[in-house]
């Protein structure tokens, strides 16, 4: 065979082989997350079942979303920290497909949910990461059960129900949604699960109801995070810094609620930044 010849039959075969390569790259498995069979988990709890699922190796780390979100909402930062960490993140109770339950929705019932698969998968002294309500919960769980969190962040929580904690547009667009959802049940419409919303709203417009000695038991490290664009008051977010002994404070500029999700490089580094760093400015406050 000439050279010629042998060098045409190579690029031919280099021609076959080559999209089969791209191909094989680009159609690499999709992780559906909140519905991955391969990590979730079910467990009852307190006459529920609740879901949850587990991604990575390492040092334990609990994501808990907001209000509204669930597993899925969390991609960003589960497949940021699944890299170095063992990340527990669950549907909190009455979303995904964690079920509600007979009682009304509570901040402290999902933080006895996360504590309950916490022992249920033996784990104690983890790093714990919440948004939203999720910073809410994560606050609580340092609260009222310290031996389960080693270092722990808090974006956008608010200790109060009301507009001191809160924008007027926001509470307001709360109370509007809890309402109407009162109304859709009186219907018995069977539109949206109603009952889910009416009492995620109602967990929003009157819980919680964390005081500055409450914060004051906080033991560990806390960054307590929020944007300069966001739904809780900067000066609520401050007054939270202000009462734990061991916190320190991040205002993230012109971002907002949601910036874990539309800017997830910003947010993730900066946790991953504080959960790696020992921690740094109790001296500042002597």
């Amino acid at each position: 065979m000439s050279h010629s010849i042998r060098t045409k039959f190579a690029i031919l075969i280099f021609s076959f082989i080559l999209p089969n390569s791209v191909f094989s790259q680009s159609d690499l498995k999709v992780i559906d997350y909140g519905n991955n069979i391969e990590a979730g988990n079910f467990i009852s709890i307190h006459g529920a079942k609740q879901y949850f699922e587990i991604y990575g190796q390492g040092t334990p780390l609990v994501l808990i979303h907001g209000n509204g979100g669930n597993i899925a909402y969390m991609k960003p930062q589960i497949e940021f920290f699944a890299k170095k960490y063992k990340v527990i993140v669950m549907d909190c109770r009455g979303r995904g497909k964690s079920e509600l339950g007979k009682d009304s929705l509570t901040y402290n019932q999902i933080t006895k949910d996360i504590v309950g698969i916490l022992d249920y998968l033996q784990l104690d002294s983890t790093y714990v990461v919440g948004r939203s309500d999720g910073g809410i919960i994560a606050l609580l769980m340092a609260i009222y059960h310290p031996e389960k969190v080693k270092k722990l962040v808090s974006f956008a929580a608010n200790l109060t129900p009301d507009t001191l904690a809160l924008y007027p547009s926001f509470y307001n667009e709360v109370v509007r949604d809890r309402k109407l959802a009162d109304q859709m049940l009186v219907k018995n419409d069977n539109s949206q699960n109603w009952k889910v919303i009416q009492q995620r709203n109602r967990m929003m417009e009157f819980q919680p109801h964390i005081s500055a000695s409450d914060l004051q038991k906080i033991k560990c490290p806390v960054l307590v995070m929020s944007t300069d664009r966001d739904v809780i008051r900067e000066e609520h977010t401050v007054s939270i810094y202000r009462n734990i002994k061991k916190a320190n404070l991040c205002i993230l500029t012109g971002e907002n609620h949601y910036v874990s999700k539309n800017n997830p490089e910003l947010f993730n580094t900066t946790v991953q930044k504080y959960l790696e760093e020992t921690y740094k400015g109790e001296e500042l406050r002597q």
